[in-house]
């Protein structure tokens, strides 16, 4: 993936409102989601909802396809894989990554009186 299809793809991810669609979607799976059906889910007005999407199918994370009347968003796997795969290109300098972990909290002792 080159740099400047990366930025684009994470520029259309980088608002509110298109992370959210985008996540639905990948949840969803290939099957996707009508317009309809998303414009519920977030009470999003038809123009805007459409400029999101528009804006998500052209930074190539999104495809459509049109059932009689209906129209399906699903997420192109194979370019999110693409970018998440760019995002971790050469990863730890080409060494196992070990699991992230969370810092040791402590609770503290309570004194007892």
């Amino acid at each position: 993936m080159e740099s400047k299809t990366a930025v684009a793809s994470l520029a259309a991810l980088a608002q509110d409102a298109r992370l959210a669609i985008f996540r639905l979607l990948v949840q969803k799976g290939p099957e996707g989601l009508c317009v309809g059906d998303i414009a519920a889910k977030f009470d999003i007005a038809p123009a805007t909802l459409s400029f999101h999407l528009k804006e998500l199918t052209n930074a190539g994370l999104l495809v459509s396809r049109q059932e009689g009347r209906f129209i399906y968003y699903a997420p192109d796997f194979e370019k999110m894989n693409a970018l998440v795969s760019y995002l971790m290109e050469n990863c730890c300098g080409g060494e196992t990554c070990a699991p992230a972990r969370k810092p040791v909290t402590r609770k503290r002792k309570e004194k007892v009186t």
